[in-house]
């Protein structure tokens, strides 16, 4: 096998269909198929609608991303693939599929976790992680603090949501505001002609007991829940919502909250490399706050483009290739698609 292997990933767990061609470090091939529009006026995502799309995508996109690498499936080294977490049925299809090639092909399969896979999409961008890096993962269902000492075998979470992901809130406060799903571009949007200062909604889990027993938590039920009776509250007394200045304001305590507790573990335990990853990352105000305060405390911030960091195949393939680099052995052709895999599990 070659130095720098080419390897396939997959990825099919939520409403997404990914695949890409990876060698080494580098994207040589990319495609992506997007069910969000049939979800859209659901209002968020339907797992048999996900699954569905996935089966009708996943042969076209293997023939894309096939062609703008320039390679064909017999060229690739190893396979790897989302085993988890995510929607079981929309798992079930990547998994499926990456087991069917990998025999046919008679290649390696690496069963991959989604989350370790968002941070991993970084070493596209920017090379390799520096070892250890703390990496912040905020996506339309995840929000995880986790130090990273290697990407692919020793990922340690610090801390979690306990209960909406940041991802979460956003849609159910665009839902409030009447603006369109996905909730994540179109606040952020707003926010842009808001005034961030205007209302004083809440940071979840900053009190001083919050602290001592959720140090690196993330908490977004509460947050939601003030902006909906915000809402509410004008509404009831017949007057205009500002949704510019709600947006500009929720975006900043979701940003304030994310990103002060992201740099307090880089700085008590000692790390000077700072990652965020996953679709919430696309935030303007959440990039903006990151590199603020990562410059006023030295720390060195890394975040890959947009592209990368919402759900793709190239993030899965580059975390295969990094297995496939350091000499892990592959999964059991046996593997699941496990819906709930814990994020320390890099490799199923």
């Amino acid at each position: 096998m070659a130095d720098q292997p080419l390897v396939l990933g997959i990825e099919s767990s939520c409403d997404e269909t990914g695949v890409a061609f990876v060698r080494g470090t580098t994207l040589v091939g990319d495609a992506l198929a997007s069910s969000v529009d049939e979800h859209a006026r659901f209002g968020g995502v339907v797992p048999e609608v996900a699954s569905r799309a996935h089966l009708e995508s996943i042969i076209p996109m293997l023939e894309r991303a096939s062609a703008e690498a320039g390679h064909d499936l017999d060229d690739v080294d190893a396979i790897a693939v989302t085993s988890g977490p995510g929607l079981a049925g929309a798992l079930m299809v990547g998994v499926a599929s990456a087991k069917a090639l990998a025999l046919c092909l008679d290649k390696p399969l690496y069963g991959v976790n989604h989350l370790a896979a968002h941070v991993c999409a970084d070493v596209l961008d920017h090379g390799p992680l520096p070892e250890p890096t703390v990496a912040l993962l905020v996506s339309g269902g995840h929000t995880n603090l986790l130090v990273v000492r290697d990407i692919a075998s020793d990922v340690e979470e610090l801390g979690s949501t306990i209960d909406d992901a940041a991802g979460e809130a956003y849609d159910k406060v665009a839902r409030v505001l009447g603006l369109p799903y996905p909730g994540g571009p179109h606040i952020d949007q707003a926010a842009r002609e808001g005034d961030p200062e205007a209302i004083a909604f809440p940071r979840g889990l900053t009190s001083r007991k919050d602290m001592e027993r959720h140090r690196f938590d993330y908490s977004f039920s509460g947050l939601k829940t003030a902006v909906v009776r915000w809402v509410e509250a004008r509404e009831r007394a017949g007057e205009q919502v500002p949704v510019n200045d709600v947006a500009a304001s929720f975006s900043r305590a979701v940003a304030d909250v994310l990103t002060r507790k992201a740099v307090l573990a880089c700085t008590e335990l000692g790390i000077s490399d700072l990652q965020i990853g996953g679709g919430v990352t696309a935030n303007s105000q959440l990039r903006a706050m990151a590199e603020e305060r990562c410059a006023e405390a030295g720390i060195r911030l890394r975040v890959p483009r947009i592209r990368l960091c919402t759900d793709n195949g190239a993030m899965v393939a580059a975390l295969g290739s990094q297995m496939v680099m350091r000499g892990l052995p592959p999964s059991d052709l046996a593997l699941p698609a496990d819906s709930s895999m814990p994020v320390a599990t890099v490799q199923a």
